[in-house]
């Protein structure tokens, strides 16, 4: 499903108000997807928390209110959002549904992986970890890099994307945020 940047605002206004006013209206919106809410600190820009659903497996407009809720409250790297002293920007990511990526050696992955385009998901009997597109650019990662970091985030070795026992996922997304907290919401090209 394509959305559009009226309905990307409304996605993005949705999860702002779950997070400030422990509801949304948010109506339609039923089709499952998948959805990641980040969370920056303003004007840092550092992450402050993001949490999201990889998979379609509720409607958009219930995974939005969940994903908000949960980066700004839950996410266990920092400590819960404080409504009346923290400032922050609200980005909301749709998600493809993850194809998994299915080669006969490692090497064959460079064709199959765009940075800055493509989502990774990497996962092994145990554990699983998940980067958005847009961070491989922001570190300036190689595909090699992209692949060890997505590996480092799910607790594995950062060498386990080229053993047998990996399982590798790519998925792409539409972002939507705001400038500033509260204002216009743009979306992110790739």
């Amino acid at each position: 499903m394509k959305i559009s940047l009226k309905q990307g605002t409304e996605l993005v206004r949705a999860a702002r108000n779950s997070i400030e006013n422990n509801k949304a209206e948010l109506k339609g919106y039923e089709e499952k997807q998948g959805v990641f809410v980040t969370l920056h600190s303003y004007p840092s820009m550092g992450l402050r928390g993001c949490i999201g659903f990889p998979e379609p497996i509720m409607p958009l407009r219930k995974a939005i209110m969940e994903s908000a809720k949960a980066a700004a409250f839950e996410d266990p790297r920092f400590p819960p959002i404080d409504i009346k002293k923290d400032i922050f920007l609200v980005e909301v990511s749709v998600l493809t549904v993850p194809e998994e990526i299915k080669v006969k050696s490692p090497l064959e992955l460079l064709k199959k992986i765009k940075i800055g385009e493509d989502g990774l998901i990497v996962r092994s009997e145990y554990a699983s970890g998940l980067l958005l597109p847009q961070v491989f650019p922001e570190w300036n990662a190689t595909l090699e890099m992209a692949l060890e970091m997505t590996c480092e985030k799910a607790g594995l070795p950062k060498e386990f994307w080229k053993t047998d026992k990996c399982k590798l996922f790519k998925f792409q997304a539409q972002i939507f945020k705001e400038e500033k907290p509260s204002g216009k919401v743009i979306e992110e090209k790739q």
